[in-house]
């Protein structure tokens, strides 16, 4: 059965990842599920706990623009846009580093990342670490907006969910600049015409 724990105990959410435990909690988009960056066992837990194919990875939330370079390949395109739209509601695919254990994208070249405008979340990867997070359903399942309908989905599933509930039920937009090009992969606030207004300046 999955604890449910309010957003005071952050000190029990950081070691319930620290020991590899699945977790989830919400962001300033939708509830996400999350398990520690670089542990291996963690990841296949929250894989199965989705249902996910490991033909998708998950993303990688930072808490800080700077640290994106550590992680993947940038040029000054990705920067103006990391610049304009980190924090916020977007997840950039870029060119994974070779430093980086492929295991952590699901052996794709690429690496999705993260940097959410949630100070909860933000505090949370400055203090337990870079995470791997994607949207708390079943896989093919809806986005959860609140703690009652992560349970409906995951329940048993994950060790631990945060109470509370998101106002928005649209997840990030998704955009491609691993090859130099601009792909919209999924479309949330942030239009393609958004970001191709900050690349014409």
């Amino acid at each position: 059965m999955t604890k449910v724990i309010q957003p005071g105990e952050k000190s029990v959410l950081i070691e319930a990842l620290k020991q590899g435990e699945v977790v989830s909690f919400p962001t300033e988009t939708v509830y996400g599920v999350a398990v520690k960056f670089n542990d291996r066992a963690a990841l296949d837990k929250l894989m199965e706990a989705k249902n996910r194919d490991y033909s998708k990875a998950v993303t990688l939330m930072l808490s800080h623009r700077e640290d994106i370079g550590k992680y993947a390949e940038i040029d000054d395109r990705v920067e103006k846009v990391a610049e304009a739209f980190m924090p916020g509601k977007i997840t950039l695919v870029l060119k994974r580093k070779d430093s980086v254990d492929p295991a952590m994208t699901n052996n794709l070249p690429t690496i999705g990342i993260r940097i959410p405008d949630s100070p909860f979340v933000l505090d949370l990867i400055d203090k337990a670490g870079p995470l791997l997070v994607t949207s708390a359903n079943i896989s093919g399942g809806c986005n959860t907006t609140n703690e009652q309908e992560v349970l409906a989905q995951l329940d048993g599933r994950i060790a631990l969910v945060v109470a509370g509930e998101t106002h928005n039920t649209t997840a990030s937009t998704v955009v491609n600049m691993s090859d130099g090009q601009l792909k919209i992969l999924r479309e949330g606030e942030i239009s393609l015409r958004d970001i191709e207004e900050v690349l014409s300046k």
